[in-house]
């Protein structure tokens, strides 16, 4: 999608539809979302909360609950195979084996009745096939990993025992436990302060070009996308409303939502004491939404043919490199 070559590219998502029933009839979570990762290269998913972010990971990985959730269309391509045409059995051993995933909530993550030793290596057994001596050196190599200090004692610790943020570089060890091709990462600094938020960023930032993995980094968080990712997705109620290189992304955005989305990050100096912007209005509701653009009811750039038809997702004008853009004001 973005500055790729097929070679690069070893996630690749098109069309995907995630639908849930509910008492008032079928939404669409996500709805027709299709975006690429390549191979050492990270891909910020950015949005507010109930954008459709989370259950686009989840639908990578065939973890959406049936009922009520499903993945009604679209195709989920990993190194050219389609996932959502593989047997459960077999796509049980990809998860956790090939591709990972980091949670948002390290206690509601980990087993608080398990050692975080037993916990990295139930999958290095499972899918490695190690022996429980090997996969127990293993685990505390992968603590050394992700720095959390003395591992040879922490192994045989129980969540409770650990910090956020140690808890948090456990979620990583274990998501990294079998060298995935490809990580995805749910808001993972979510619940940590801003120093300890910092490390864990840096520190993925250093596995991800040491193992040349293809990470997801799903997050609200603007400032997160600017350092770590290099090419970014833009969501608004369940669908990309503006996707391209991160740089290209942040220099001259397009969408009146990421418009919005940049200008509400908080600046240093003069500029600081001048009034905080904030997008108006709210999200619309998945199961009430609008004809036309979703965005149209908190837009400032707002006009007729907004309201009636929806804009696609293509080629914004004006720009050299590959910068998708779903607005009227930027399309023919």
């Amino acid at each position: 999608m973005v500055n790729t070559s097929k070679e690069d590219v070893v996630l690749e998502v098109k069309n995907l539809v995630t639908t849930f029933s509910l008492e008032s009839g079928s939404v669409n979570a996500v709805d027709g979302v299709s975006f690429s990762v390549r191979k050492g290269k990270t891909l910020g998913i950015v949005g507010e909360s109930g954008c459709g972010k989370s259950v686009t990971s989840l639908s990578i990985l065939r973890l959406i609950p049936n009922p009520p959730g499903k993945i009604s269309g679209g195709e989920i391509l990993y190194k050219g195979k389609n996932l959502l045409d593989l047997p459960m059995n077999e796509m049980r051993k990809i998860r956790g084996n090939e591709i990972s995933m980091i949670f948002q909530e390290p206690m509601t993550s980990l087993n608080p009745v398990f050692t975080i030793g037993f916990q990295i290596e139930e999958p290095l057994r499972l899918h490695q096939g190690l022996s429980k001596k090997e996969a127990r050196v293993k685990a505390i190599e992968l603590l050394k990993l992700v720095n959390i200090p003395a591992p040879e004692a922490r192994v045989d610790e129980y969540p409770h025992q650990l910090s956020g943020g140690m808890r948090q570089r456990v979620m990583i060890a274990m998501a990294l436990a079998c060298n995935p091709s490809v990580l995805i990462c749910d808001e993972p600094t979510t619940a940590l302060d801003v120093t300890i938020q910092a490390q864990i960023l840096e520190l993925m930032k250093k596995i991800r070009d040491s193992l040349g993995m293809a990470m997801i980094l799903i997050t609200h968080d603007l400032g997160v996308v600017a350092e770590t990712a290099d090419d970014v997705a833009v969501m608004y109620a369940g669908r990309i409303v503006e996707y391209g290189a991160v740089k290209e992304i942040f220099k001259n955005p397009k969408h009146p939502y990421t418009k919005g989305l940049l200008a509400s990050i908080p600046k240093l100096g003069s500029a600081s004491k001048s009034k905080l912007h904030a997008i108006p209005g709210l999200v619309p509701a998945l199961s009430d939404l609008p004809p036309g653009c979703r965005f149209q009811g908190r837009c400032t750039e707002v006009f007729d043919r907004c309201r009636i038809e929806m804009p696609p997702l293509v080629q914004s004008s004006g720009s050299k490199d590959q910068h998708l853009n779903a607005c009227w004001k930027d399309l023919p």
